[in-house]
C-alpha cells in the first residue's frame, strides 16, 4: 500500500513541477542565488521559494520536502521484509532526494540541467514505487533461511 501512495504522491508532484515549468519565471535575485556555498545556498533558496516565493514553486517545494518524509516513511515500513523489498524503497528515498538537491540547484542557478536530472530522478523513484507495488501485488515475498 505504500508504494501506492508513493506513486500517487510522486503524480502530484509531477503535476505540480509541470505546471512551475510552463507558468512560473523564479527571479534572478532571490535569498541563495547564486550562492558560493551550495548548502547554506540551498537551505536561503529553499525557505525563500516556500515562504516568498511563486505560489505554484512554493506549493512544489513544500510538496517535494513531504515527500522526502513519505519516502523516509516507506522506507522504515519495509525494514525487514527482504532486501528487495526494503532495497526499493531506500533507492526510490535515493532518487527523491537526489530530485529534491536538483530542484534546489534550479532555483538557486537557473540552469536546465538540473531541471532534466530532477526529471530524471523522479522517474527513477517512480520506477522503484512502481516494482515495490507490483511486488506486493503478486504476492512476491522473501525467502526465509530457516525454513524446514
Amino acid at each position: 500500500m505504500v508504494n501506492v501512495v508513493a506513486c500517487a504522491l510522486l503524480a502530484v508532484q509531477y503535476l505540480l513541477g509541470m505546471t512551475v515549468n510552463v507558468f512560473v519565471v523564479i527571479p534572478a535575485q532571490h535569498p541563495g542565488a547564486h550562492a558560493g556555498d551550495y548548502f547554506s545556498g540551498a537551505a536561503s533558496g529553499l525557505g525563500w521559494v516556500i515562504s516568498s516565493g511563486p505560489g505554484w514553486a512554493a506549493a512544489h517545494a513544500a510538496f517535494g520536502l513531504a515527500l522526502v518524509v513519505a519516502a523516509i516513511a516507506a522506507v522504515v515500513l519495509a525494514r525487514g521484509h527482504g532486501r528487495w523489498t526494503a532495497g526499493l524503497p531506500v533507492a526510490g528515498l535515493l532518487a527523491v532526494i537526489g530530485a529534491a538537491f536538483n530542484g534546489v540547484s534550479f532555483v538557486n542557478y537557473g540552469q536546465a540541467f538540473s531541471s532534466m536530472i530532477m526529471a530524471a530522478l523522479w522517474a527513477l523513484a517512480l520506477g522503484c514505487y512502481v516494482a515495490g507495488a507490483v511486488r506486493a501485488a503478486i504476492g512476491i515475498t522473501p525467502v526465509s533461511c530457516h525454513q524446514n
